[in-house]
C-alpha cells in the first residue's frame, strides 16, 4: 500500500489512550514501552521508543565498480573487504529477536551489487518475512539478477540516477553508462510486472549539484517512464574543498533556528505556487530572519533532527561492525566549506560475531547515545564561525564527548538517505 496508514484510537474511561493493535504493533509499543508525546502547532505526536529497531542498514561490501565524482572513496584510506557468510548469519539469527522485524535496507559506502550472494542474502531476509530493499548504481544488475532478486522477494530497488543524459550522468559518474542503466532498470521492470501493484517497487536516488540540479525535471520524468513510485533527492556531501563549488545549500552561511524562536516573527503561507511571479517573493521570505511555515511545516523542521534515530535505524557494516548511522560506520573526512574542513571519526559499540543484534542495539550506552542525539542539544558546528573543536567529532563547546553530532548534515535536512 503507497498511501499513509491510518489508525483510530480512543480514549478509555481511565482516561488512557488506546491504539489498535495494529498500530501498537507497527510502532514496536510492547507492554512497558516509554515513549514521549509531544504537542508542537496543535499537533499531538507520538515519537517511536528508543528501543523500537526498526530499520537495519546493512552493508553487503565497500568494493564498487565506478569511480564517481562525489564519492567518499575519492579520500578514502579504508579497507576493502566484503560481508562473511558468518557475519550475515549472525545477522540473521539476531533478528528473531525482533517483533516486529525491521526493514532491512542493503546499503553502504560501497555497490551492493558487487557482493556474489547478494540476492541470496535478500532471500534469507525475506525469508524471515522482513521487508528488503536495495540501493545500487544499477550497472551490474543483468537480467539474471534481476530475475534473482525479484525471485528472492525484493520490496524495493533504488537506483542512483545523477543525470538525465548520457553526458551529464557520465561527467558524474565515471566508468558508467546512462543507457546501460535505463536497459537494466527496464528490464527489471518488464520482469516485476507492469502495474502499481507490482511486488517490487523501484525508486530513483539523484544527489544534486550545480552541474546537474538542471536535469532534475528531465529525470523525474525519465524515471517515472521506467515505473519509478519514488524520487529522492539529497545535497552531495563534499569529501574534499573542491567539491564544496557544487553545493547548493548554503548551511554553513544562512543559519536558521533549530526551533521555532519567540524573538523573531512567524509567518504563515498557504499552499502556493513557485514560478516566476511568485519566486522572488517567496526566496526573498526563506533567507529572511523569521519563521517561515508552508502549511504549518516550517523550515526548522527539519533542522536538528537526526533521520536515522527518528526512523529507529541501526547500521551492521561490512566487517560485522554495529554503529548508529551509516555515516558513523566508517572514518571520513568532509568539508562544512572550503575552509572548513572535518574529521568524523567512527563509532562502533560491537560485532554481531561476538555480541548478538539486540544485546548491541539495547546496550546502555547505545541508548544513551540515541537519547542524546533525539534532544539534539550540540553545538551548531555547521553553522557556527567555527573554533577546533568544530573540526572533528570528538568533543564540542557544549560539554558534549565522542560522538557528537552538531556537524552533521544528515542532522540539519541537508542529506537524506533511502
Amino acid at each position: 500500500m503507497r498511501g499513509r496508514p491510518g489508525w483510530t484510537a480512543e480514549v478509555d474511561d481511565t482516561g488512557k489512550l488506546v491504539l489498535p493493535d495494529e498500530a501498537r504493533l507497527a510502532g514496536g509499543l510492547t507492554p512497558g514501552t516509554r515513549l514521549s508525546v509531544e504537542l508542537e502547532n496543535g499537533r499531538l505526536q507520538l515519537r517511536r521508543p528508543p528501543t523500537q529497531l526498526a530499520k537495519l542498514y546493512i552493508e553487503p561490501t565497500t568494493r564498487c565498480n565506478l569511480a564517481c565524482r562525489m564519492c567518499v572513496r575519492n579520500t578514502w584510506t579504508e579497507p576493502i573487504g566484503e560481508m562473511s557468510e558468518s557475519s550475515f548469519q549472525a545477522i540473521l539469527e539476531g533478528l528473531r529477536a525482533f517483533d516486529p522485524l525491521p526493514r532491512i535496507v542493503f546499503s553502504g559506502f560501497g555497490e551492493p551489487l558487487a557482493h556474489p550472494r547478494l540476492a541470496a542474502m535478500v532471500a534469507a531476509v525475506k525469508g524471515l518475512g522482513a521487508p528488503a530493499e536495495v540501493v545500487t548504481n544499477g550497472t551490474l544488475l543483468t537480467k539474471e539478477l534481476s530475475a534473482d532478486l525479484l525471485e528472492a522477494g525484493l520490496d524495493r530497488l533504488w537506483v542512483s540516477l545523477d543525470g538525465a543524459g548520457p553526458e551529464s550522468y557520465a561527467d558524474i559518474r565515471s566508468g558508467a553508462s546512462l543507457p546501460l542503466v535505463l536497459e537494466n532498470l527496464s528490464g527489471f521492470r518488464q520482469l516485476s510486472g507492469h502495474s502499481p501493484g507490482a511486488r517490487s517497487e523501484v525508486g530513483i536516488v539523484f544527489v544534486a549539484m550545480r552541474r546537474n540540479v538542471g536535469d532534475l525535471p528531465s529525470l523525474v520524468r525519465l524515471g517515472w517512464r521506467l515505473g519509478a513510485w519514488r524520487f529522492m533527492v539529497t545535497n552531495v556531501l563534499p569529501y574534499s574543498a573542491e567539491m564544496c563549488s557544487e553545493s547548493l545549500c548554503t548551511w554553513a552561511r544562512n543559519y536558521w533556528p533549530s526551533r521555532p524562536s519567540p524573538w523573531i516573527p512567524e509567518i504563515r503561507l498557504p499552499d502556493i505556487d513557485f514560478n516566476r511571479d511568485t519566486r522572488e517573493a517567496l526566496m526573498s521570505l526563506l533567507q529572511s530572519v523569521a519563521n517561515v511555515r508552508f502549511l504549518d511545516l516550517g523550515r526548522h523542521d527539519a533542522h536538528d533532527r537526526c533521520p536515522f534515530i527518528e526512523d529507529g535505524a541501526a547500521a551492521v557494516g561490512w566487517d560485522g561492525s554495529f554503529s548508529p548511522c551509516l555515516t558513523l560506520l566508517h572514518d571520513q573526512v568532509t568539508y562544512l566549506d572550503e575552509q572548513r574542513r572535518r574529521s568524523s571519526r567512527r563509532y562502533v559499540l560491537g560485532n554481531v560475531d561476538h555480541m548478538t543484534l539486540k544485546d548491541l542495539w539495547l546496550d546502555a550506552s547505545h541508548l544513551a547515545f540515541r537519547e542524546r542525539v533525539r534532544a539534539f542539544e550540540f553545538s551548531p558546528c555547521t553553522a557556527c564561525g567555527g573554533c577546533d573543536l568544530s573540526e572533528a567529532n570528538e568533543e564540542d563547546c557544549f560539554g558534549n564527548t565522542f560522538p557528537t553530532c552538531g556537524g552533521c548534515l544528515w542532522g540539519q535536512g541537508v542529506l537524506q538517505c533511502p
